[in-house]
């Protein structure tokens, strides 16, 4: 009845309404049946207010307007004497939305998408968007080549007029390419262009690489690599004409057909400098990587745009703009190429600010700083500066900006944002590895004391083979201008028979001084003084070479050593580098009116270069010699080197290679070879970059009695990873010897681990 009521006022309203004699002037408005939204926000998209004619011509306008809102599903209006009355009947709102069943991509991402198409939670609900819903959806899988997906959405009804929305997604197979084919090149065979693709039929590494995985995206910027490959030979009009993307019946499988147009090859006429160029011009076309009679190439074009903005930024134009300007002549295909350089004013630096660092000193970050306060702008001093922190080894992540000054064109700060890491470890209870068996540790090394950037290590270790207390202390900046200074005593007491080698035991006492002279931004020299005495016990059945040694230089050793250490550091990260060298050339001796006289040299070389796709190609060498001297009849046997382990020619057990003694335990030897090649990739989860590394690698070495036997190298190949575990590191391998000969010490499987705060 009371609906009846409703309608018979809204037909009579409208009746009195058609008429001019029948319009009335509204008193007042009221609104009946809202819930959630107020008054208020219906009076805001209201056409007419209290004291307005109300007539048969703006009444449609109002009800129009409020089914515009998108809050209503039905709205009436009548007459209630001198009251406009508005009954509205709210659309539900969205309580929650839920979505299940999706794996490849993440639930923020589909809400984002769904957001961005009008669904979210607390918005009002049409029932009409569904269907745009499904279809956003549908693009976001099949964007990442899943165009199997299936998706139930479920609409269910809560109280206070809500709805929850269940959304079930069946995402299926990612559809698979098939074969990728080029129409229309001449120059190039399909061979040499499909290997810009990332989007490409899979090999046997497809788990891995993911080539064979179709998304819309991938194939763009495949596009895109075809067009630079093209633009760097000199191809100047090529374009792409059109892309075919066929997909099989059974949404598996995916063939791509992609037409190209070459066009000529177009040559550099002519190399043109102009401008500001700030100083001589012939400094500027060095960095021009481009010549007359070649032809043109957009990216050489480009890096050597980039070189010259770099120069200018070295020297305080920070925000030099550098513009290449070709002028194409189309009837003798040749392209002229303009530099236009703009260097604007020199900008200097006004302050240093530095950012996230809650346990390191500012001071410790300042020291390493190239770039200076009230210094030109300069940025391969910001560059370096970045690098000499990473290489402390305190950060995660160093991050430096350089914001313009309010309000000045010639001012800027320096940003410089860390992210701090554990740089201590602590171990301590009860453990086991691979070379010493069960231990017990007790050790404490903090690298950043208190925030300040020493070195404090307090350490006593016991296990199976060794017992070892420590402390020592180093201060890298004892001195303002970067010279370092240090401490040790140390106790060690080692039984050299439980780690692969021959049976003696030894109890060693050292004490030491050692100082530090920086001699370049990625070069240091340092020395160190050290009082060591040793008592040499022999084991239950010690080889002749180790009983001759004792019947001739006796069985305790008080010796005075100097060692002298050459140290080049360019990585560009002390965790994981990825380019840079680390070399390191030192001299260890006695002194004359020690017990023992005698030297050793050895050198080690590190190098890191980028490859494609965040593969890091490395090369390393290890080579030691050493000898006696002076009244000495032989080189200390417990001062040879070893190799085969984890840390070099891996796949041989540790310590194994190279020269037995009489007893058939390795003995060690004077000279130490050393080396190999590693391919280091990154994980196949991007959230993993930062923690975790793989790779393949080929070792090679040995150890020499007296001289260096070329076909005694021993060679292994292999993979492996590490992990920077939140209780450290932890690297393991897999190595296979490829010349292992009788009487070696095979270990496929290594593993080290430590552990860090």
């Amino acid at each position: 009845m009371k609906a009846l009521s409703r309608a018979l006022a809204l037909f009579l309203t409208l009746g009195m309404l058609s008429a001019p004699a029948g319009a009335f002037v509204a008193k007042d408005i009221r609104v009946e049946g809202l819930q959630r939204i107020s008054a208020g926000t219906v009076f805001n998209y209201l056409p007419v207010k209290p004291g307005d004619d109300i007539n048969a011509d703006n009444l449609p306008r109002i009800i129009r307007a409020l089914y515009k809102t998108g809050f209503f599903k039905d709205v009436q209006a009548w007459r209630d004497g001198d009251v406009l009355v508005l009954e509205v009947v709210e659309r539900p709102a969205i309580a929650k939305i839920e979505i299940s069943g999706n794996k490849s991509i993440k639930t923020e991402d589909l809400k984002k998408g769904l957001q961005d198409a009008g669904l979210a939670e607390g918005r009002t609900f049409n029932r009409s968007l569904l269907a745009k819903i499904e279809q956003e959806l549908r693009r976001q899988y099949y964007n990442e080549g899943k165009y199997g997906v299936n998706l139930k959405t479920r609409v269910t009804p809560m109280e206070r007029n809500r709805v929850a929305i269940d959304i079930d997604i069946q995402e299926g197979k990612t559809a698979r390419i098939r074969g990728v084919e080029i129409v229309g090149n001449k120059a190039f065979p399909d061979d040499e262009l499909l290997e810009l693709f990332k989007s490409r039929p899979g090999g046997w590494l497809a788990w891995f690489t993911k080539e064979d995985q179709y998304s819309r995206q991938k194939l763009a910027g495949d596009l895109e690599a075809l067009k630079s490959f093209y633009l760097d030979r000199g191809y100047l009009q090529f374009k792409v004409e059109s892309t075919q993307v066929t997909l099989s019946p059974d949404k598996k499988d995916i063939y791509i057909a992609i037409n190209v147009d070459e066009g000529d090859v177009y040559t550099l006429s002519d190399i043109r400098i102009t401008g500001d160029l700030v100083v001589d011009p012939q400094e500027y076309f060095p960095l021009i990587h481009l010549r007359r009679g070649e032809p043109f190439s957009r990216r050489a074009v480009v890096d050597s745009t980039d070189r010259i903005t770099q120069k200018l930024a070295e020297m305080g134009y920070a925000f030099a703009n550098v513009n290449h300007i070709p002028e194409v002549d189309e009837e003798n295909k040749t392209v002229a190429i303009t530099f236009y350089l703009d260097p604007g004013k020199r900008v200097y630096v006004r302050r240093i600010e530095i950012k996230g660092n809650a346990r390191t000193r500012d001071r410790v970050i300042r020291r390493e700083m190239r770039q200076m306060e009230r210094a030109w702008l300069s940025t391969s001093k910001l560059k370096l500066s970045r690098e000499r922190l990473k290489r402390l080894g305190f950060f995660e992540d160093v991050t430096l900006e350089t914001p313009a000054v309010p309000g000045t064109t010639d001012l800027a700060d320096v940003v410089v944002t860390v992210k701090e890491k554990p740089s201590g470890s602590l171990a301590g209870g009860v453990g086991y590895s691979q070379n010493q068996g069960f231990s017990f540790t007790a050790t404490i090394t903090e690298d950043n004391f208190l925030g300040t950037g020493k070195k404090v290590t307090a350490a006593f270790n016991t296990s199976s083979y060794n017992t070892h207390y420590q402390l020592s202390y180093f201060n890298p900046y004892a001195t303002i201008n970067g010279i370092s200074r240090g401490f040790n005593l140390s106790y060690r007491k080692t039984d050299y028979n439980e780690l692969n080698i021959s049976d003696y035991l030894t109890d060693r006492s050292v004490a030491s001084v050692n100082y530090g002279v920086p001699i370049s931004d990625f070069n240091r020299l340092s020395g160190t003084f050290a009082i060591e005495y040793i008592d040499l016990t022999l084991g239950s059945v010690p080889p002749i070479e180790i009983i001759d040694f004792v019947n001739t230089e006796g069985e305790k050793y008080l010796d005075y050593k100097i060692t002298v250490t050459w140290r080049h550091d360019s990585r560009d990260s002390a965790i994981f580098p990825t380019i840079g060298t680390r070399q390191t050339a030192t001299l260890i001796a006695t002194v004359p009116g020690s017990d023992l006289q005698f030297y050793k040299l050895y050198y080690t070389f590190r190098h890191y270069l980028p490859l494609y796709r965040k593969f890091t190609f490395s090369a390393k060498a290890d080579v030691g010699y050493g000898d006696r001297y002076g009244k000495t009849s032989i080189m200390p046997f417990f001062e040879h080197f070893y190799a085969g382990g984890i840390r070099n020619v891996r796949g041989f057990k540790s310590n194994t290679l190279g020269p037995r003694d009489s007893t058939g335990d390795p003995y060690g030897g004077k000279i130490k070879l050393t080396g190999g090649l590693e391919l280091f990739m990154p994980p196949p989860m991007e959230k993993f970059a930062q923690t975790v590394r793989l790779s393949t690698f080929l070792d090679a070495g040995n150890v020499f009695a007296d001289r260096i036997e070329w076909d005694q190298i021993r060679y292994s190949v292999g993979v492996g990873a590490t992990w920077l575990s939140p209780m450290g590191a932890l690297t393991v391998s897999y190595g296979v010897p490829l010349n292992d000969k009788p009487g070696d010490d095979v270990e496929n499987f290594q593993f080290s681990f430590g552990s860090v705060f």
